[in-house]
């Protein structure tokens, strides 16, 4: 199976882990990812002011290239996929939103929303499946008690992301039992790590973050593992005394790519 890809910025410097891994096990699981050629920033937020237009660009570009290749496009970044996913929704449902992004384009080709989008763990879970998976561990993580963090990105806003349910969700917790650990459920599992304003007010996002961290310690776990780098950065700069991890290195260490503990 083929399938587009559009890894982001932040995966090709301070995320690479995420990035080598989500490639590494989709050869495993029989995936092809296609990065994009010439892709951009995704534009890291999305922007709900309709006047803004010039952001989305790259988005729009990279949902185009997957259309003309015919293929869905994956992401793996929960910024990234929260930009893409929202700005293709604009696209489907907002004609005079796709009217002009549309002017910046030639003709034939316009773009109205005809790319399929997944982010790396809904390709798990729908392309492959979570049964799949568990026939091609080798080294499974018995014992390991891990404990999902989604942040905001993943969920939300939930009539358009509509991976999981955004008050209880479990895409993450099926993912960890597929690769044999037991998943951790704790309060915080989807509350915001208070990333977007470590600039604005360092003190209250450490305090945020800190719930986060010090309420799945509480609840046993003896790691975290998240798909945003933001989330990894904030948790563990301050001062998360559980590890914190993607959960691609996770999925890669179950299926033989990565040795426990190496890079």
């Amino acid at each position: 199976m083929k399938l587009s890809y559009f890894p982001g910025c932040t995966l090709k410097t301070k995320a690479k882990e995420l990035d080598f891994y989500a490639r590494k096990c989709a050869e495993v699981l029989g995936i092809t990812l296609e990065e994009i050629e010439n892709w951009q920033c995704c534009g890291g937020v999305f922007t709900t002011a309709k006047t803004e237009i010039a952001t989305k660009l790259s988005s729009v570009r990279a949902l185009k290239d997957a259309k003309a290749k015919e293929q869905a496009l994956v992401t793996v970044c929960s910024a990234c996929h929260n930009v893409i996913k929202q700005t293709n929704h604009a696209m489907q449902t907002d004609a005079e939103f796709a009217s002009k992004v549309n002017n910046y384009m030639a003709p034939e080709e316009a773009y109205n929303g005809e790319t399929a989008v997944y982010h790396y763990l809904e390709m798990l879970r729908d392309l492959v499946g979570f049964d799949a998976i568990k026939e091609k561990v080798v080294n499974p993580l018995s014992g390991k008690k891990i404990a999902a963090y989604y942040g905001c990105l993943l969920l939300r806003p939930n009539s358009v992301m509509r991976m999981d349910d955004p008050e209880n969700p479990k895409i993450m917790e099926d993912f960890i039992r597929a690769i044999g650990a037991e998943p951790v459920i704790y309060p915080y599992r989807n509350e915001c790590c208070g990333g977007y304003i470590t600039l604005e007010s360092p003190a209250l996002s450490k305090k945020k973050s800190n719930t986060v961290s010090e309420s799945a310690q509480n609840a046993g776990a003896e790691l975290m593992v998240t798909a945003c780098p933001l989330c990894r950065y904030n948790l563990v700069k301050n001062g998360s005394e559980i590890p914190v991890v993607y959960f691609t290195e996770l999925l890669a260490e179950a299926l033989g790519v990565k040795e426990a503990g190496n890079e």
